[in-house]
């Protein structure tokens, strides 16, 4: 089935009460890894580029100083890898853009072949917010594609997205949110942190999603409440690349417990990021660590390069720019570069495979209702 909006998914977790993990992907190679494990889960899956993904996979390996034209290319590639790869898959597929910036960025990834589009006018003043993302809204909507919006202040980084302090989502503010806008799901801030250094034993603040469910069902608005920088952070992977000589510090994620905890107070879609790099960036350390020949080989011997040059990093994006076709179109050139992309793909499924458990979705695919761009327009006209 051609991919669907993301409006169904978030009405099956609400109804069935589970949480639905969104994965970031920047190579094609992490689109049909991430497809893959949700099919042998048998859980609908939600692929998320974000916004300087699509600038990476426009050929930017700079992605930080991408232009709107890198990322309009790079949009319609991710949707060409998804819709390759998931087209004919027995499971609903949701290509989701995370962290759109402005409305150019949203309107690329739309026109681009996203079903599903967040725009964060978080850092914005509130009525600001409100009229930035209600324009999304009006636009996404009309053709079908579910709005994500975005309503207090992570701590952070990810990408360019960046803030030294938290600031909580107040409930009220929230529902006013949805009034104003007309959003299908919210990002609240709720204790949760971008990047691997979230600090030890974090503790979400249940209250809040809490607060926000029970006012809008009190309203009658329907609404799912979505949890970013939810990363975990595996120990184990953050010490295996360690040994491998890597060098991150200070990685702490949030705990799949504290996670779950949160799933019955209103929160349905999960955002993880950082997992996924750590496992693929650990992977290939490892390949290289037993096969020390191909340091040398012409095609990966660079990616070798950049690891041993970059210690501290853990996003593939760092070490993977030597094979920026293979990334972008998914050509595999020869055995050396089949081994790397390889490295990557199971990095994903042993990360996003067991987060799929954690969160519940296993088997619950034939829950969500498949439903077209062309059905949704007709559903939010009415």
């Amino acid at each position: 089935m051609p991919l669907v909006p993301l409006r169904p998914l978030l009405e099956a977790t609400d109804r069935y009460g589970f949480a639905q993990g969104a994965f970031n992907v920047n190579a094609v190679a992490q689109a049909k890894a991430v497809i893959e494990v949700h099919e042998m889960f048998r859980s609908a899956a939600i692929l998320q580029g974000a916004d300087l993904a699509n600038g990476f996979m426009g050929g930017r390996g700079d992605f930080m100083n991408a232009t709107l034209e890198d990322k309009q290319k790079g949009a319609k590639n991710i949707a060409a890898a998804v819709r390759k790869y998931g087209e004919h898959s027995p499971i609903p597929i949701v290509l989701h853009l995370d962290h759109g910036k402005d409305f150019d960025s949203v309107k690329a990834a739309v026109d681009g072949g996203y079903t599903s589009v967040m725009i964060d006018g978080s850092s914005l003043a509130f009525d600001k917010n409100v009229e930035l993302t209600r324009e999304v809204v009006k636009y996404a909507h009309a053709r079908g594609v579910t709005v994500e919006g975005e309503l207090g202040v992570l701590a952070g980084v990810e990408d360019h997205v960046f803030s030294g302090s938290s600031t909580y989502t107040n409930p009220m503010d929230a529902v006013k949110f949805f009034q104003q806008t007309g959003v299908d799901c919210l990002a609240i801030s709720y204790g949760t942190m971008h990047g691997a250094a979230k600090g030890k034993d974090v503790k979400l603040r249940r209250e809040i999603p809490i607060a926000v469910k029970e006012c809008l069902r009190h309203e009658g608005i329907f609404g799912v409440l979505v949890s970013h920088g939810s990363s975990t952070v595996p120990r184990y992977i953050v010490d295996e690349i360690n040994a491998l000589g890597g060098n991150i510090q200070n990685a702490y994620g949030i705990s799949a417990a504290e996670l779950k905890a949160a799933i019955p107070c209103g929160i349905g879609k999960i955002n993880v990021d950082t997992d996924i790099r750590l496992a693929a960036t650990r992977n290939m350390r490892e390949y290289f660590a037993a096969h020390p020949e191909k340091q040398a080989s012409p095609s990966i011997g660079p990616i070798w390069a950049l690891l041993d040059q970059k210690r501290e990093a853990f996003d593939p994006r760092a070490f993977l720019t030597p094979i920026m076709d293979t990334l972008m179109y998914g050509d595999i050139p020869d055995s050396d570069v089949a081994d790397i992309i390889g490295c990557v793909e199971r990095g994903v499924k042993e990360a996003v495979g067991t987060l799929i458990v954690e969160f519940g979705s296993y088997g619950k695919a034939p829950l969500v209702e498949q439903v077209t761009l062309e059905q949704m327009i007709e559903r939010y006209k009415a």
